[in-house]
């Protein structure tokens, strides 16, 4: 069987990446990524590009013996709600920050201590994780998809 070789736009690989074009742009300037250029200059990704290029972000699992060195990079977490994304805005004001995360097409808001802020050195553009622990869920629909409503018989 073969393979035919995919060649994604960077808008495409970025929303498959789950990172903003314009921080996957900058990666390609930087040479973080490799692409092939079309007649009219367009960046564009294969699939395996994209593949190498996450298998050379996930952290590596070669030495499990020693244990991991105080560099205060998280090893590993017990919550299971992980969402990545990128840093689209940070704010502060006083003893409260507000972090704008997007993550695909969806943004993430969170509210959390100036110091919080400061300690993570977070900046726009800066790749993030959302871990979410919550002891509640609510459900909603949106109007367009309510069905009208049932008359009783």
């Amino acid at each position: 069987m073969i393979r035919t070789l995919q060649l994604l736009t960077v808008r495409a690989a970025a929303k498959r990446l789950g990172i903003g074009y314009s921080t996957l742009k900058q990666w390609i300037y930087q040479g973080k990524i490799r692409t092939t250029q079309t007649a009219g200059g367009h960046h564009r990704i294969s699939d395996a590009e994209l593949d190498r290029f996450l298998a050379r972000r996930a952290p590596s699992r070669a030495s499990k013996t020693q244990p991991p060195k105080a560099t205060g990079i998280i090893v590993a977490l017990s919550g299971r709600n992980q969402l990545r994304g990128f840093v689209e805005e940070v704010r502060t004001d006083g003893l409260v920050g507000q972090v704008r995360l997007r993550i695909g097409d969806q943004i993430l808001t969170a509210v959390i201590t100036s110091d919080a802020l400061t300690e993570l050195k977070l900046r726009r553009g800066d790749d993030a994780l959302a871990i979410i622990k919550s002891t509640e869920v609510m459900i909603a629909r949106e109007a367009a998809a309510v069905p009208p409503k049932r008359r009783r018989r």
